[in-house]
């Protein structure tokens, strides 16, 4: 197995490790696959176990993109490698192997492989959705916007093809899962985010 495929594949299985269903197990709480929303995500264990377990569950998935892109950059991989390993994390936490193939949403890890790719990016990312979040009080729409003008800015401090198709390829996927929220965003019906 050549560096780049053993990075690859590393990189998914890495993604496949479910934060959300760790922190639920380990703190006792319900699984986030039957509870909530049904999603194992931030969101959802914000619902059924408040903060402190959104916010274990956060870094976790966040590090699940971040790690393998950085263990892939340190090893000297080209950015077209950074982009696949950041794929593959991204697909592993949306399919993961070890839990049938039923992951989140893929918003935290997106946000880990873009800092690891390239942190400004990722910060230029983040930003912009705790404004989203900050004015409209959705997680989903501030997730979905944020997202749709990250390839803004990768055009715009890093022009990369690679990336860039590895970005839009993880853009469409995180809509495609986010397709119920869109939903529920068009009926005026989707949840805020609680304060409390």
């Amino acid at each position: 197995m050549t560096l780049e495929l053993f990075l690859i594949v590393g990189g998914y299985l890495f993604g496949s490790v479910s934060s959300a269903i760790i922190t639920c197990r380990v703190l006792g709480l319900p699984d986030p696959r039957s509870h909530g929303s049904g999603n194992p995500g931030t969101t959802n264990v914000l619902r059924i176990g408040g903060k402190k377990a959104a916010a274990v569950t956060l870094v976790g998935d966040m590090l699940k993109g971040l790690i393998p892109v950085l263990v892939a950059k340190l090893l000297g991989a080209d950015m077209a490698v950074q982009a696949a390993v950041a794929l593959a994390a991204f697909l592993g936490h949306l399919y993961p192997v070890f839990f049938a193939f039923k992951g989140g949403k893929g918003v935290a890890t997106l946000l880990g492989v873009l800092l690891g790719i390239h942190w400004p990016v990722g910060l230029l990312t983040i930003a912009t959705w705790l404004v989203i979040a900050k004015v409209f009080k959705i997680s989903s729409l501030a997730a979905l916007l944020s997202i749709l003008v990250t390839p803004l800015y990768i055009w715009w401090l890093i022009p990369d093809t690679s990336l860039m198709i590895a970005m839009l390829l993880m853009g469409a996927l995180l809509f495609w899962r986010h397709r119920s929220n869109i939903k529920n965003l068009l009926e005026g019906a989707e949840g805020e985010i609680k304060s409390d």
